[in-house]
């Protein structure tokens, strides 16, 4: 074989004289005449039209390596959607490297081809100039996170792969050990407890691009197996840690397009969920909720004499059919909500509602007036306790504003102040709104032994902090519990006395014995943040190798079953489904 001299998308004007060797697949041929044929060769920078004499054998998908001269293309062949569109090799002589049956599909993505396809045959489909830009630009990402976390000061640290299971809030993954029969590795759904040790370690500034697994249900943003940036520090704050994040965030995003984010503002969870319905809010559109609760505080219509009154304007939207609200109202009722108020504004403020003959003129008109609701509007209600009001608004929001992930420009925010606790479980438990290793807002530590009630426990705030762009959460983070003692007052609460807290984490508890720092960290999804800023609405599509919507890997069919003598040397038996 000759050696490759040039790639075959790097080749320009400059270029024209030059005798080169490319080497590649070939994307297209095209005969012309008895003799002659036009064969398009492409390889990871792009594509370069050769013409080459006797291209009978040449096939689609063939690798080639091609030996010509760099000559300009008649002005009427010029090819402007080809950033080598002017030039081609001319008197080209070609070298069959590896011949190529039909492929399942076409390579250049011009049809539309199932997923399990392509994932079936991910050989072929990374060879596609979509999935070439976006795992190349996934590289970049982590490249430029790497020189943002390095030039903070911060020492790239591994951490186990076989972990003890701990609760992180998914199910682990587990490995048997053979070399303790009946007991069982976790792999890590986060290395939590290690980057934490480190700190206590004297490490200061620590961070890895981690991988992850954590055995939960899959859907467009979420994998098995996923990648983050993992970091903790020392001596921090919430603010300090946003602050190297936000630097780590906005270089990786000026890396993929050119542009640096401004400052990322800030939100607390309860403006976020009263605004937006969501702890992972949109923030590109408006569409804000609004508090109605105090306009009918004194209402006689039944259906609204509830904790909470929510309202949501959309501007123009009184042109919305019938059968589009019937649908609106069905959806709202599979989110929780007893149903969905809708009102449309008409002329000089007069209103169109199933439910308009049951609120008085007041109402109505404080309830325009509170929505900045004007001819051509239309405006939705939900009645209920506050959290499902909130929620069945926030998803109508999304419903009817969202645009697609790659409109609408990057707004990254981060959320604040979440609570310590999200619900209480049948045994009287609250159960941790992020980990059990979070700290208790200052201001709230003592509610967490003054209070006799579960239910006032979910209003402690947490010290904890979300990174959310384009209304998908990027990651999660938190000061840290760092004295023994509140550690296992949180247990405490958790239901999980001394004895089982020493079994479960009595690495951890005992490492705060010998002098831990107050630290700080957070994690962010790469491929979440990959995702987004390449214009994928699904994180597969930045991942080399993922797994199918159902768990399963089409390319290697895994899972697949273990012979008998591993399953004996392992020390397992596989019970037979029944029925």
């Amino acid at each position: 074989m000759t050696t490759r001299t040039d790639y075959c998308g790097r080749l320009t004007d400059a270029d024209i004289g030059r005798t080169v060797t490319v080497c590649g697949w070939v994307s297209k041929r095209r005969e012309h005449g008895e003799h002659l044929a036009f064969v398009d060769l492409r390889d990871r920078t792009g594509i370069i039209q050769c013409v080459v004499d006797h291209a009978h054998d040449i096939r689609n998908e063939y690798v080639l390596s091609v030996t010509g001269t760099i000559r300009a293309r008649p002005a009427e062949t010029i090819n402007s959607e080809l950033p080598t569109g002017s030039v081609e090799i001319g008197d080209a002589s070609v070298e069959i490297l590896s011949r190529a049956e039909p492929p399942p599909f076409q390579i250049d993505g011009r049809v539309e081809v199932d997923e399990t396809i392509r994932i079936r045959h991910r050989y072929l489909d990374l060879r596609n100039s979509r999935m070439q830009r976006n795992l190349r630009s996934r590289s970049a990402i982590n490249a430029s996170i790497r020189r943002a976390m390095d030039a903070q000061e911060f020492v790239e640290v591994e951490t186990p792969m076989l972990i003890a299971s701990t609760p992180e809030g998914a199910r682990d993954f587990v490995v048997p050990s053979r070399l303790s029969p009946g007991n069982f590795y976790a792999l890590p759904q986060s290395p939590q407890l290690f980057k934490q040790l480190c700190m206590v370690g004297g490490i200061d500034r620590y961070y890895q691009i981690a991988r992850c697994m954590r055995d939960e249900d899959l859907r467009a943003d979420r994998q098995f197996e996923f990648s983050q940036l993992d970091m903790e520090m020392s001596f921090a704050d919430g603010e300090t840690v946003r602050e190297v994040i936000s630097q780590a965030v906005s270089e990786a995003a000026e890396t993929i397009t050119g542009e640096r984010p401004g400052p990322i503002p800030e939100i607390s969870w309860l403006e976020a969920m009263n605004k937006y319905g969501s702890d992972k809010p949109d923030i590109r559109f408006g569409l804000e909720l609004v508090d109605l609760t105090a306009i009918f505080s004194e209402t006689d219509f039944n259906a609204f004499k509830a904790p909470c009154i929510k309202g949501l304007k959309v501007e123009g939207g009184s042109d919305l059919g019938r059968n589009q609200l019937d649908q609106l109202t069905d959806k709202a009722k599979n989110w929780g909500a007893k149903g969905l108020v809708w009102v449309k504004v008409g002329e000089a403020g007069e209103v169109t509602s199933p439910v308009a003959k049951f609120m008085s003129e007041s109402e109505i008109a404080y309830m325009l007036s509170e929505l900045e609701a004007e001819e051509g509007d239309i405006c939705f209600l939900v009645a209920d306790d506050w959290k499902r009001a909130v929620h069945v608004l926030g998803l109508l929001r999304l419903e009817l504003g969202r645009p697609p992930v790659n409109e609408g420009g990057f707004h990254f925010v981060w959320v604040v102040d979440f609570p310590l606790f999200e619900e209480v479980d049948d045994q009287g438990n609250p159960t941790p709104a992020h980990h059990p290793f979070t700290m208790p807002h200052e201001d709230d530590l003592a509610m967490l032994s003054a209070s006799s009630d579960a239910q006032d426990l979910l209003k402690v705030r947490s010290q904890a902090y979300d990174l959310v762009l384009n209304g998908w959460e990027l990651g999660s983070g938190s000061v840290r519990i760092h004295q023994r003692e509140i550690q296992q007052q949180i247990f405490n609460l958790l239901g999980i006395g001394e004895e089982e807290s020493q079994v479960k984490f009595g690495f951890l508890m005992d490492a705060f014995r010998y002098g831990a720092p107050p630290h700080a960290g957070f994690a962010f999804g790469i491929d979440r943040l990959a995702a987004l800023l390449v214009g994928e609405e699904n994180i597969r599509e930045v991942i080399a190798f993922p797994k199918s919507q159902s768990g399963t890997d089409p390319l290697t069919e895994a899972p697949t079953s273990i012979d008998e003598a591993q399953l004996e040397e392992l020390g397992l038996k596989v019970i037979p489904e029944t029925l």
